[in-house]
C-alpha cells in the first residue's frame, strides 16, 4: 500500500531549516550523548574494581567496538533509503529496506561471533598480556552474543529516525544509562545478593541493555498505531533479494568508512604509548572529552542524512542545498563553542579524570591541555568530516567517499602524525596534529564531492 507523502515544500526559509534540523537532531545527539554515557559508567566502574579487569573490559569493549562499527553500516545504510522511499510514498519500499538491513546484520553477528570466541589468541598475537587477554576473551564471549541485539538496535533507531521517531530513540537510551550502573553495581561487585563477577559482570550488564532495548524498540515498532502500517515484521522470514543486495551495496562501503576512523584512533594510542605512559594517559583523557562533544555532529549528521534523503526522494534540491547550508553552519557554531570551551578551561575539564593523589598529575594536566588545544582545530575538521559524511550517505553516495575517507586517514593523516611525533620531534602534540590533517583532508575532500555533485542533479 503507498500513501501520499507531502515532502517539505521548496519555500522554506533557512529559519523553517534551522527548526527542522534541530527537532529531528537534538533527540539523536542525547541519544548519542547517553550511548557514550554506558561506556563511561562501564569504565569508571571496572576502575572501580581492579586494574587488570579494567584493563581486559577496556581491551574487549574496544575489540567489540571496532567491529561494530564494521557491521553498523548497513544500519547506516537503512536511515537514507528509508528517508527515500518514504519522501515518495512506497511504504512496500520503507519495509523492504529496513527488514532486508535486520537480515544484513543478524547475518554478520553470526559470521563474526567465532572471531570473539577464539579471540584469546588474536590478543596474544597482538602483544598483550596474558591473563589481559584471557580475561578479555572470556568477556568477548558474552559480549559478542550481543552483538546481534546492537546492530538490530542500531537498524531500528536508523528506520524510527528516517520516520522522525527520533523521541523514543532519546528516551531508551538515557533510561538504559541508569539501569546498566545498577546491574554493574550488582554482578561486578556483588551487591544485593548478587554474585560478584568483576569484568564478566559487565559483559553480562552490556548484553542484557542490548537486548532490552531490541525487545522495546521492537515492540515500538510493531505497536504503534503511525507505524503499524509498515508491517516491518509481518513475514520476516521472506527474503526480498533486490532490496538485501541494495542494502548491502550502499552499507558496507560505510562500515569500511566507520572502520578507517576507528582504526586511526586505535593506531594513534599505539604510537601514544610509543611515546610514554604518561602521554598516553593524557591521549586517552583528551579523547573521551573530544568524543563526548563529537556526539553533538554525529546527531546532526544523522538528521542531515534524513532530511537529505527526503528530499533527494522528492527531488527537492533547492532545498537540499539550504538544508546542507543551514546544518553546517550549526555544526560550525558548536565547533565553535567547543574550541572556546578547550582553549579556555582544559585543566578543570581534564581534572575531572585524575585522582588528585596521582603523581603525575601535574604532567597529565600539561600534556592533556596542550592536545586540548590541538583538539580546537580537530573540531573544525571532525565536524566537517563527519557532516560531510552524512550529506553523501542522504544522496546514497558511499563507495567514492569510502576511499576519499581511507586515503585521508591512513595514507595522510597516519604518516603525517608518525612524521611530526617522531622524525621532527613533536611528541603527542604532533600526533594530534597529524589527525588534524589527516581529518581535515577528509572534511575538504569529502565536502567538495557532495557540492560538486549536488548541482548535476538539479
Amino acid at each position: 500500500m503507498n500513501s501520499a507523502v507531502v515532502p517539505p515544500p521548496a519555500s522554506q526559509s533557512a529559519a523553517d531549516h534551522v527548526r527542522a534540523t534541530l527537532a529531528l537532531g537534538l533527540p539523536l545527539i542525547g541519544s548519542h550523548v547517553a550511548q557514550f554515557g554506558l561506556h563511561v559508567t562501564d569504565t569508571i566502574m571496572l576502575g572501580w574494581y581492579g586494574v587488570v579487569p579494567l584493563a581486559a573490559g577496556v581491551l574487549g569493549a574496544s575489540s567489540f567496538f571496532v567491529m561494530f562499527i564494521l557491521g553498523s553500516g548497513f544500519a547506516k545504510a537503512v536511515m537514507p533509503m528509508v528517508a527515500n522511499a518514504q519522501a515518495q510514498g512506497d511504504e512496500v519500499q520503507v519495509r523492504r529496506v529496513a527488514r532486508m538491513g535486520l537480515w544484513l546484520s543478524i547475518l554478520f553477528g553470526v559470521l563474526i561471533y567465532p572471531v570473539f570466541w577464539g579471540s584469546e589468541a588474536i590478543l596474544l598475537a597482538l602483544g598483550q598480556a596474558e591473563d589481559v587477554a584471557a580475561l578479555a576473551q572470556d568477556y568477548l564471549r558474552v559480549v559478542g552474543l550481543g552483538m546481534i541485539p546492537a546492530l538490530l538496535v542500531m537498524v531500528l533507531k536508523s528506520y524510527l529516525s528516517a520516520l522522525e521517531r527520533t523521541q523514543v530513540v532519546l528516551w531508551i537510551t538515557v533510561a538504559a544509562v541508569p539501569l546498566n550502573v545498577a546491574i554493574n553495581w550488582a554482578l561486578i561487585f556483588g551487591n544485593w545478593g548478587a554474585p560478584e563477577l568483576g569484568v564478566m559482570g559487565a559483559a553480562v550488564a552490556t548484553l542484557t541493555i542490548q537486548i532490552l532495548s531490541l525487545l522495546f524498540l521492537c515492540l515500538y515498532a510493531a505497536l504503534l498505531p503511525s507505524l503499524r502500517r509498515y508491517q516491518l515484521f509481518i513475514r520476516f522470514w521472506r527474503p526480498d533479494w533486490g532490496a538485501f543486495t541494495a542494502v548491502f551495496r550502499l552499507g558496507w562501503p560505510m562500515g569500511l568508512t566507520g572502520l578507517a576512523e576507528s582504526g586511526l584512533f586505535q593506531a594513534s594510542a599505539l604510537m601514544m604509548g610509543w611515546i610514554g605512559t604518561v602521554e598516553l594517559a593524557a591521549h586517552g583523557i583528551a579523547l573521551e572529552i573530544t568524543a563526548l562533544t563529537f556526539m553533538v555532529h554525529v546527531g546532526l549528521s544523522n538528521a542531515v542524512t534524513v532530511r537529505t534523503g527526503r528530499f533527494a526522494g522528492a527531488r527537492n534540491y533547492d532545498a537540499m542545498r539550504l538544508g546542507a547550508k543551514v546544518a553546517i553552519g550549526l555544526s560550525l557554531a558548536v565547533a565553535g563553542l567547543t574550541m572556546v570551551l578547550f582553549l579556555s578551561l582544559p585543566e578543570p575539564m581534564i581534572s575531572l579524570f585524575i585522582d588528585p593523589a596521582e603523581p603525575a598529575r601535574g604532567t597529565i594536566l600539561a600534556v592533556g591541555a596542550a592536545l586540548l588545544a590541538c583538539a580546537a582545530l580537530f573540531q573544525l575538521a571532525d565536524s566537517m568530516q563527519v557532516m560531510a559524511l552524512g550529506l553523501l550517505a542522504g544522496v546514497q553516495d558511499t563507495r567514492v567517499p569510502m576511499i576519499y575517507a581511507a586515503i585521508s586517514y591512513w595514507l595522510i593523516g597516519m604518516p603525517a602524525s608518525y612524521i611530526l611525533a617522531f622524525p621532527l620531534g613533536f611528541g603527542a602534540v604532533g600526533l594530534w596534529l597529524g589527525l588534524v590533517v589527516g581529518l581535515a583532508c577528509a572534511a575538504v575532500s569529502l565536502m567538495a564531492r557532495f557540492w560538486a555533485r549536488l548541482p548535476a542533479a538539479v
